[in-house]
């Protein structure tokens, strides 16, 4: 088989927005019985006088449930690549306890990475930044997310609260819109599969990454177009007409209402999605003006166990390296 994939993805993977009305198998409610292993399993951490994140999976028990989040983890890699956890009673904790309950389900999951040069395991995705400033990230602010993959192998989302008005979270599959381009483009699909120059990759210049790559019998996608234009810039090699043709394209098709799938978390909802396999976005919103009620959401990348194996060409992504003090010490 050579380098380009020239068949139809086919599978739970390859699903439409459109087909998944009224199909909420990837919504999964917590059980009293789930809540009250958390329960036990965040007392076990405070009993110990541990905090976040200074503790290990072996500090945070939850029995049988972590057959469970395997069940849900194999979901992620090998299913439709995305799933909701509804029903953390996030009112019932303080800041460090949900801190230690997320952190902690994130352990049983995998290794939790960081997501900033300062070394932080938990982004806090709240409207905090100034948006008169290059430097801030657009997830610091109440603007419109563009669809993009983070770099870990699994992104999580924990709503602690909603805003006044929008911010829905929206999905898309990369096999369907692979599948779209192939049908329909495929005069396009090889430009996908060369490098392109990606800024904000963990690293301090652009680095090369192709848009699709399969290997192994997966594809993957890393995509953010802000950040292929911005590394293309820094490195002073603008985009072609062509190349700027095929972005356009996988814009079009990303943002077609029957490929999306959108979603209002709700306060206690764990969205977890497979970087590899599912673009994620957010629409703009409105908070409520007063910090302790606008909306807020916890950001956890995740290194799998259960992560495909990625080609050469496709360097992983997880996280940023440790701070030079974290690392002396």
């Amino acid at each position: 088989m050579g380098l380009i994939m020239k068949q139809a993805i086919t599978g739970p993977a390859a699903w439409k927005g459109a087909d998944m009305v009224g199909d909420s198998a990837w919504l999964h409610h917590l059980s009293a019985s789930v809540l009250a292993t958390l329960d036990a399993a965040l007392a076990h951490v405070q009993a110990q006088g541990l905090t976040f994140p200074n503790f290990g999976k072996e500090d945070f028990p939850i029995g049988d449930w972590a057959q469970q989040l395997q069940v849900h983890s194999d979901e992620l890699e090998n299913g439709r690549g995305f799933l909701v956890l509804r029903g953390l009673p996030v009112e019932r904790y303080n800041e460090e306890q949900i801190q230690i309950l997320y952190y902690g389900i994130g352990l049983h999951m995998g290794v939790p990475v960081r997501q900033n040069p300062k070394g932080e395991l938990l982004g806090l995705v709240m409207n905090v930044g100034d948006v008169t400033k290059k430097t801030t990230r657009v997830y610091e602010t109440n603007l419109y997310l563009p669809y993009h993959s983070d770099p870990s192998d699994v992104v999580g989302l924990l709503c602690i609260r909603k805003a006044k008005q929008g911010g829905l979270s929206s999905l898309v599959s990369v096999a369907a819109i692979y599948n779209e381009i192939l049908d329909k483009h495929s005069e396009y699909l090889g430009l996908y599969y060369r490098t392109w120059f990606f800024s904000h990759l963990c690293e301090d210049q652009p680095s090369l990454s192709p848009i699709f790559s399969h290997n192994d019998g997966k594809l993957s996608c890393r995509y953010l177009r802000q950040y292929i234009e911005l590394g293309h810039e820094i490195r002073n090699l603008p985009l072609s007409k062509v190349e700027i043709e095929a972005l356009d394209l996988f814009d079009e098709i990303m943002h077609r209402a029957d490929f999306r799938l959108d979603m209002m978390l709700e306060p206690g909802d764990l969205q977890f999605a497979n970087n590899y396999a599912v673009l994620h976005s957010r629409n703009g919103f409105e908070d409520h003006g007063v910090h302790e009620l606008n909306r807020k959401m916890l950001r956890l990348w995740v290194k799998m166990p259960n992560a495909r194996t990625l080609a050469p060409e496709f360097p992983g992504r997880n996280g940023f390296p440790a701070p030079a003090a974290a690392a002396l010490a």
